[in-house]
């Protein structure tokens, strides 16, 4: 009976190392199941612009952050920095060029001082319609400017066109609609030679006034009108300060997205695939916004009843186009006739 009894405990023993031995395995071995992996951090693109949140690029820049999150799982991550949160008009192109910001969307002609064919958007009626301007947005031409020697040199490189729109004439004295009819008047404008030349031929001035102080500069009479997209001229309720708009469709407004070349480089390829198929799609939806918004402001500028609205016959817009071809007689040489002839022949 002893002899039994010591058998009996020594297998109990055994059963019980038995099992905590394989209870010790299977715990280890959940450990190991849960362990988390490393960590890895995402490639963060700081995009810089200025114009507010709820504009036609405001919306479209959140709406890239959002893809590139989903198309990448999370890889990368789209900081986006609306109403010159970071750089100003003046700045965001030098941030861009030291790798502070990653990637912009300029006006095209802040690009000039780079490479002067970027003053294309301001010759006169260069583009015919809204159709037009998309071929040339996604053609081999525009391509030779978003890819130039001159933005390479700078570390810079194009990606896309967003568009604004065609810019149309404003002025508060009487209707426009022949050349003579702008002779004497005051007009603001942006920066650049090619604007000045475009009023001097039809026999006006023009003062370089900022966008922020143009309403102001109407209102008070510093300039007689100005020049500008539907939308602009809407949410900036210039209609409250002008008496005329001709829709003239005369010059184009548009943006371009630019990156800063080294660190787009260095993006793995896959990655880098998913951001640009990601680009691909907000740009959609930002042609998109750009016409709906120009569309729906034209309503709104029609029925505030503030200011009278000429639509311009062909005829008409052909006499202003005649009365300003000595801009093309000065500057197609610089604009190259490569590209003016590359945007003609994609009508």
């Amino acid at each position: 009976m002893r002899k039994m009894l010591l058998i009996s405990i020594i297998s109990l023993f055994a059963l019980i190392a038995a099992a905590c031995s394989g209870g010790s395995s299977e715990s280890t071995g959940g450990s190991e199941e849960k362990k988390p992996a490393a960590e890895t951090k995402p490639i963060v693109i700081k995009f810089s612009h200025v114009t507010a949140i709820d504009s036609v690029k405001g919306k479209a820049a959140d709406r890239f952050a959002e893809l590139v999150a989903e198309k990448t799982d999370g890889k990368v991550k789209v900081e986006v920095y609306p109403s010159s949160q970071l750089y100003g008009d003046n700045d965001e192109l030098d941030a861009l060029v030291s790798g502070n910001v990653h990637m912009i969307a300029p006006s095209v002609t802040k690009m000039v001082k780079l490479d002067p064919r970027w003053q294309y958007v301001d010759m006169p009626f260069l583009f015919e319609n809204q159709e037009h301007a998309h071929k040339f947005f996604e053609s081999d031409v525009a391509k030779t400017l978003l890819n130039s020697d001159q933005l390479a040199a700078n570390d810079i490189m194009g990606l896309a066109f967003w568009e604004n729109g065609f810019k149309h004439f404003t002025n508060n004295k009487h209707p426009l609609q022949k050349p003579a009819d702008f002779a004497g008047l005051k007009f603001r404008a942006q920066a650049g030679k090619v604007l000045e030349a475009q009023f001097n031929a039809l026999g006006a001035g023009s003062a370089t006034i900022a966008f922020g102080e143009t309403y102001a500069a109407l209102q008070q009479g510093t300039v007689d009108g100005q020049e500008n997209t539907y939308n602009n001229i809407d949410t900036q309720k210039y209609q409250e300060v002008q008496k005329y708009m001709s829709l003239s469709q005369h010059g184009r407004l548009d943006y371009a997205i630019f990156v800063n070349k080294p660190f787009w480089a260095k993006m793995p390829e896959d990655i880098r695939a998913q951001v640009e198929e990601a680009l691909k799609e907000a740009t959609e939806l930002e042609w998109k916004l750009a016409t709906d918004e120009n569309a729906a402001s034209l309503e709104n500028i029609k029925n505030s009843g503030k200011i009278e609205v000429l639509d311009l016959t062909d005829e008409e817009r052909a006499a202003l186009a005649e009365a300003l071809q000595p801009v093309y007689d000065e500057f197609s040489k610089t604009i190259t006739p490569e590209l003016i002839d590359g945007i003609r022949g994609l009508k």
